[in-house]
């Protein structure tokens, strides 16, 4: 969780010295503050400067870029880094027009307000997705108290596994197969099976850009669509704690995961009366729902963006999607266009693996040698 790239032990160190242990998780809080250290030293350098704005525009001009920014103001600047991280989940057509019971972005103002309102009253909430954002709203609502029922949906009821100790089992690259989906997958139930699947899964990690870009566009879509719920609850694991948490509120009733999709929505004086098909089943179940909630992650659609910035870049062509449309094009060095940089998720078309902190740090590093390179020309 190191943030600076060459010191993989950096965050480590911070952690010990505030009294953890190696082998223990951190909480988000003390990563935040981590984070924040380091931009605060950065602010005091005189290198960084933090505008609170929302960027509303990106005009090319000669020298290389103009942001415009909500209130009207605007910096130029020569070099241009897209750096907006996840963006809020897709519309889900089945709630469309449904009013405010239904919380499209889970990470909102609106969302935290529905989580204090349907903790302190003790109704039920329903989940759709039962990835990571469904973790956090279930650890949300069981701290801040709630003690109704919480009904969590996907269409195959998978949840993120618990980390647990294991012995490393590295592999070099040439190990493991390239170029399909198929061989990948059949390997990596051989390697499971050897050295378990958390060895198998993280000895994948080193290789997974070239991996990921082995793969033709067929493979790739093949992958998004058939392999990605799999790998993403083998990959994007939860610390045990977490795990027992979520475990203990399934035991007690509080929290029911099941692999359904939903058929009917309708507005009521409760809330909402939701209709879903359990997997495999005919019969529709129908139950009332205080508020429900969109956990099915980020956008993986860049043309659907509405970030104001994104969208006026889309419109006025200077960047396009990827080739899965999840992103926009990059080349080999994160350059989107002229004096014009992606990071993070932007770039998850060309890298896949991109949104874990070492992944980041090092795109990050990478681009700020390739901006002091160009800038020095």
């Amino acid at each position: 969780m190191s943030a600076i790239a060459g010191e993989p032990d950096h965050f480590a160190r911070a952690f010990a010295a505030d009294g953890g242990e190696p082998r223990d998780f951190a909480q988000r809080r003390f990563f935040a503050r981590y984070l924040g250290g380091i931009l605060d030293e950065a602010v005091r350098s005189g290198h960084a400067e933090i505008v609170e704005a929302t960027a509303m525009r990106g005009i090319r001009n000669q020298d290389g870029w103009r942001v415009d920014f909500d209130g009207g103001s605007a910096i130029e600047t020569k070099a241009l880094v897209l750096a907006v991280g996840n963006q809020e989940p897709e519309p889900l057509s089945a709630f469309a027009g449904i009013g405010d019971r239904f919380i499209r972005n889970p990470w909102g103002e609106a969302a935290r307000a529905a989580v204090e309102d349907v903790a302190s009253s003790g109704s039920s909430a329903l989940l759709i997705g039962t990835g990571l954002t469904m973790v956090d709203l279930v650890l949300s609502l069981d701290a801040g108290g709630h003690q109704g029922k919480i009904l969590a949906l996907s269409r195959r009821g998978l949840i993120p596994r618990s980390h647990a100790d294991f012995d490393p089992a590295p592999v070099e690259r040439d190990d493991v197969p390239s170029g399909s989906v198929g061989s990948l997958w059949r390997w990596l139930r051989r390697r499971s099976a050897e050295v378990g699947w958390r060895a198998a899964v993280d000895s994948l990690r080193p290789h997974s850009h070239p991996l990921w870009q082995s793969l033709g566009e067929d493979q790739q879509r093949r992958f998004l669509r058939h392999v990605r719920p799999w790998w993403d609850v083998h990959r994007h694991r939860i610390a045990p704690e977490v795990a027992a948490t979520i475990a203990r509120m399934v035991g007690d009733g509080r929290l029911e995961i099941v692999a359904a999709r939903i058929v009917t929505v309708d507005a009521v004086p409760e809330g909402l009366k939701v209709g879903y098909r359990g997997r495999g089943k005919q019969d529709v179940h129908a139950e009332t729902f205080a508020y429900a909630f969109n956990c099915t992650g980020p956008l993986h659609s860049i043309a659907r963006s509405k970030d104001p910035l994104l969208r006026s870049l889309l419109d006025g062509g200077e960047i396009r999607p990827d080739h899965l449309g999840i992103g926009i094009e990059i080349d080999g060095t994160c350059r989107a266009g002229e004096h014009l940089w992606a990071m993070g998720p932007l770039t998850k078309g060309r890298y896949w693996e991109i949104i874990a902190v070492p992944d980041i740090r090092e795109q990050a590093a990478q681009v700020a040698d390739d901006i002091q390179r160009e800038l020095a020309a």
